[in-house]
């Protein structure tokens, strides 16, 4: 049996791999809206990000916005042939989570796909399993998922390739929501890590 080193490093190659081969054949994409000016800012000047939700897991167990109440919680958007800002992402909050230490288990990290014509269960599973963090994996009917983008105030557009093939365009932020599961603030991936932890630390605690 691999031990955590190994493991980390299987992990890191996997990741490694997809990044890589995502870029060069370009079969799809993952990009951040268009700017419109400070994204932050855009968030405060229009709050309320959020609402009622009925998605699955990767077990298929029925996920609700009443299921995430008692635990303040990070929430992205993404989809899971993303070759670049997904993974980051996604790889990214795994850090952070591991950074909080005993605080990490107070927390939850929630990936919901934004994909559900090619993101099955199994296939979100397989995504997240490449970053050391316990994250909860979402996904549903077309319907519910972007009625859910609307109130979470998401951008999700769908964008043809030549080969037939389509990439998404989407929202890169980071939703953060305190344990009543009320809009707080937005995180940016590339947020200075000591910066960021404190950040969900302060989230965690209050």
């Amino acid at each position: 049996m691999a031990n955590p080193r190994t493991r980390g490093l299987i992990r890191g190659t996997a990741l490694a791999s997809l990044l890589a081969v995502g870029l060069a054949i370009g079969v799809t994409g993952c990009s951040r809206e268009p700017e419109t000016g400070n994204s932050q800012a855009a968030a405060t000047a229009n709050p309320g990000p959020g609402g009622p939700f009925t998605l699955v897991d990767t077990k298929g167990q029925t996920v609700t916005d009443q299921t995430l109440k008692g635990k303040p919680y990070a929430i992205f958007f993404g989809f899971t042939r993303c070759p670049d800002v997904c993974p980051t992402t996604m790889s990214r909050m795994a850090l952070l989570h591991k950074r909080l230490g005993s605080d990490a288990e107070k927390m939850n990290v929630v990936f919901v796909s934004v994909d559900p014509e090619h993101d099955k269960r199994e296939d979100i599973a397989s995504f997240l399993s490449m970053f050391d963090a316990p994250v909860i994996g979402l996904t549903g009917d077309p319907a519910e998922l972007e009625r859910m983008e609307k109130s979470f105030k998401v951008y999700v557009e769908r964008v043809p390739l030549p080969n037939g093939d389509y990439t998404i365009d989407h929202t890169a932020r980071i939703l953060l929501f305190d344990r009543d599961g009320q809009f707080v603030d937005t995180m940016d991936a590339k947020e200075p890590e000591t910066q960021a932890v404190e950040r969900l630390r302060k989230l965690i605690r209050a």
